[in-house]
């Protein structure tokens, strides 16, 4: 119980002290410092709808990478092989390859447009560091059968 209540105020605190997240140029700011992806997700964990849509935002750009990598990786392979054999040059690799650089751009384009709106939802719950619960903040002493306890409502 010691461990759920420590973690509990450590993240409280964590999150009261929270600075707005600002995007630029494919990188994140906070106050002119730039952070990693990994702090990012972090920070946009404390609000569901942010952390949705940031992990959607990697997961498009993960499987949009992948897929122009392997449009790329097929039609440069069968370039090498036009070049260094007899083999006549564009065949299927080559389509195959052209289709999926196609097909890795309507996937890529979304990205950006997710991470602007998962970091102006984070930002919106973080304005002069309140976090939502500056008028709905309430403690009250509850009890049961188990015992007492506090309950925190924000």
């Amino acid at each position: 119980m010691k461990k759920v209540i420590v973690l509990g105020l450590l993240f409280f605190t964590t999150a009261i002290f929270s600075q707005q997240i600002t995007y630029k140029k494919g990188k994140f700011y906070i106050k002119g410092e730039q952070i990693s992806s990994r702090e990012t997700r972090e920070l946009l964990a404390t609000n569901v709808k942010s952390a949705t849509l940031f992990k959607q935002a990697k997961s498009k750009e993960g499987l949009g990478g992948f897929v122009l990598g392997l449009g790329i990786g097929l039609t440069v392979g069968d370039l090498a092989i036009g070049l260094f054999s007899d083999k006549k040059y564009p065949s299927g690799l080559t389509y195959a390859g052209i289709g999926a650089i196609a097909v890795s751009i309507p996937i890529l384009s979304g990205r950006k447009k997710r991470i602007e709106e998962a970091i102006m939802e984070y930002n919106k719950d973080h304005q002069n560091n309140t976090l939502g619960f500056k008028n709905s903040f309430s403690v009250s002493a509850i009890g049961n059968q188990n015992g007492l306890g506090l309950q925190i409502k924000f």
